[in-house]
């Protein structure tokens, strides 16, 4: 009897583990992987070959800093290595919105990445700036998500059709967009960094929904914020780095906090430049950043942003030489990149230091 008493135990043992086994793969079957158990990336991104060819030749010439493994995922190349023991992920975004969302979310489903880092040129929207000199923006706004309506026509300037006046030219607005931008208004009032929304032209800014984890519905998001910490690291960073100098020799300026605005535009027209200074109080203008930070915010990753200056956005005397100043920018935001990677990699042992006494 205890023989069958025994195994009949031990069947419905068995049974229990594979139902629970089941579970757990039913659970797993569909979803992003879960690296909870792992140790995390710091992930050091930029979105195209000056940019990430500045990166890699600084890797190349520091002792401290090596690659052990470089892998190609759905057309993406991944580098992964070490900087002073710190694990890292280097990989390029492609140009563009599109391309930094998507390659973005890819990155955080294939790796354990812990923070982001990114590096890459940008338009001077802020005059104060010139050629080289690096922001490293508190928020993030999309620019140009937008409406773009017809003028009201001249025979019906006496009807009852709402329409907003720009500079005599009367344009008739949908329904939604009244009812939102009275909310944009209305939240003006209360957030400082709301943008001050205005029309250019025949193009009315907007907000896109966002979508996380948690939320009962979309939300309308103007911006996006940098995590604290990562932002407290680079004016470190900036308060500890030697001076960081052009190859004339020129100190540039390093600038923490502040706005920056990305777009799915190559933004040369000294009036628009003028509306971004506007609506949004911009530093600088690129078309990635954005996109990085929605994706590290709806997956809960640390993220900032670093830019360095590579053309005026218009302000320019004839025609725009980013092409001629991108690798020149990208070797000084470069510089930068490393002493941010410093101050994490001191702070990240400060951590583990913590952590061991605690165990103790």
């Amino acid at each position: 009897m205890k023989t069958v008493s025994h195994l009949l135990k031990g069947l419905v043992t068995a049974l229990l583990f594979v139902f629970a086994t089941g579970q757990v793969l039913a659970e797993n079957r569909y979803g992003p992987r879960d690296f909870s158990t792992e140790e995390g990336f710091t992930a050091i991104v930029a979105a195209y070959s000056p940019e990430i060819k500045a990166i890699d030749t600084a890797f190349s010439q520091l002792a401290h800093a090596q690659i052990d493994e470089v892998l190609t995922i759905r057309g993406v190349k991944y580098q992964l290595g070490t900087y002073k023991g710190e694990k890292v992920l280097i990989f390029t975004t492609g140009i563009s919105v599109p391309n930094a969302a998507m390659t973005m979310q890819m990155a955080l489903d294939y790796f354990p990445v812990k923070r982001v880092v990114m590096m890459g040129i940008a338009g001077a929207i802020n005059p104060e700036f010139n050629v080289g000199d690096i922001a490293i923006p508190e928020r993030w706004y999309f620019h140009d998500e937008s409406v773009y309506v017809n003028p009201k026509p001249a025979r019906a300037a006496g009807g009852t059709n709402k329409a907003l006046k720009d500079n005599g030219q009367e344009y008739t607005l949908p329904s939604y967009y009244e009812q939102a931008l009275a909310r944009y208004k209305e939240r003006e009032k209360s957030d400082p960094h709301a943008p001050k929304y205005k029309n250019f032209g025949y193009q009315f800014p907007e907000e896109m929904s966002v979508v996380k984890q948690g939320w009962d519905s979309p939300q309308q998001m103007p911006y996006f914020t940098v995590s604290d910490n990562l932002l407290k690291l680079a004016q470190q960073a900036v308060d500890n780095v030697d001076a960081i100098k052009m190859p004339s020799g020129k100190e540039i300026n390093v600038r923490v906090g502040g706005n920056g605005v990305t777009g799915s535009v190559f933004a040369d027209n000294a009036e628009y430049r003028v509306w971004l200074q506007d609506v949004y109080n911009a530093q600088v203008t690129e078309m990635e950043s954005a996109a990085v930070g929605q994706v590290s915010f709806v997956n809960e990753v640390d993220w900032i942003i670093i830019r360095s200056v590579s053309d005026l956005a218009g302000a320019q005397h004839g025609k725009n030489e980013e092409s001629v100043f991108d690798g020149i920018a990208s070797g000084t935001g470069t510089k930068f990149l490393i002493a941010l990677l410093d101050e994490i990699v001191s702070a990240s042992n400060t951590d583990k230091s913590a952590q061991t006494k605690e165990v103790k």
